[in-house]
């Protein structure tokens, strides 16, 4: 009887433990889903801050917030996404809220300060920079007080910060063409001349440098093109900005020759330029 007896309790705790061993494999289960949506998670959120439309993004992260507006991830994704979107003041409202959250860092603030510059808020933007410890040393810390110091004229604090910034990236092609605008604008014509060419070194497609680089060199009343890569179209753009520049300088006859260059350089019909020429040959 004893035997009767116990069949029906082993097959009891058999049950029970096939029925543990199914919720222990179910609950495996979710949590191995939970972590693939984690994963997925991640790569959209990271889709959105890179590739994706701006604004896009930001109805991304603004959807995302709504069930867990704490999420200080989510938070900071919208706050850059907003920047992306060239919509700098909401920009400036969300890296703001970011840095009054828990676990929020000194990037936070470096990324306030730069929406902050973007609406052109210096002051508040250097007040954030200074609350950022010294210790935190990188390189978009270092542009943006490079620009503020810029905006303040301090100009040895700038060169200071410029030259920092620089050292701190492997592609320092933009730092250099801001800081030779810099030196352009203090009327340092021969060392912008040279932080231009060594953007262009750095970065043979970034045409904004090449055209800083014809603004110094043109202040110089030198109007004879640089040795450096450039395509038809460019070539002939240049020849425009120099041709304003040396007009701009009192040069006029040679701002005309260089007009009829650019006219005969560029590939296509050089509307700008032409009738920049018909102004001046009829003055």
């Amino acid at each position: 009887m004893r035997h009767l007896i116990l069949i029906p309790a082993l097959l009891s705790g058999a049950l029970a433990l096939a029925a543990c061993a199914d919720k222990n494999s179910d609950a495996t289960v979710e949590r191995a889903f939970q972590d693939v949506n984690v994963v997925d998670e991640n790569d959209l959120n990271e889709v959105m801050l890179t590739v994706a439309d701006p604004n896009e993004a930001v109805d991304y992260f603004a959807r995302a917030l709504k069930p867990d507006p704490d999420r200080i991830d989510l938070q900071r994704g919208l706050a850059k996404s907003l920047v992306r979107a060239k919509r700098n003041t909401e920009g400036v409202a969300a890296w703001t809220r970011v840095t009054r959250m828990e676990g929020s860092t000194p990037d936070d603030r470096v990324d306030l300060a730069d929406a902050l510059i973007r609406t052109g808020d210096w002051a508040k933007a250097k007040k954030e920079l200074d609350s950022v410890p010294p210790t935190h040393e990188t390189f978009k810390r270092y542009r943006l007080e490079a620009m503020v110091a810029d905006a303040n004229k301090e100009w040895n604090r700038a060169d200071s910060f410029y030259e920092i910034a620089a050292g701190l990236t492997t592609r320092p092609a933009g730092v250099m063409n801001n800081w030779g605008y810099s030196k352009l604008t203090r009327g340092d014509y021969a060392d912008a001349e040279r932080l231009f060419g060594e953007a262009i070194r750095q970065d043979q497609s970034l045409f904004t440098a090449k055209n800083n680089l014809i603004l110094a060199r043109g202040a110089q009343h030198n109007y004879t093109l640089p040795v450096i890569p450039m395509g038809q179209s460019e070539r002939a753009q240049l020849l425009y900005t120099m041709a304003l520049t040396a007009v701009k300088q009192g040069d006029v006859e040679i701002g005309k020759g260089l007009l009829r260059d650019a006219i005969e350089t560029h590939p296509q019909h050089f509307e700008e330029a032409v009738r920049s020429l018909r102004a001046l040959e009829t003055t």
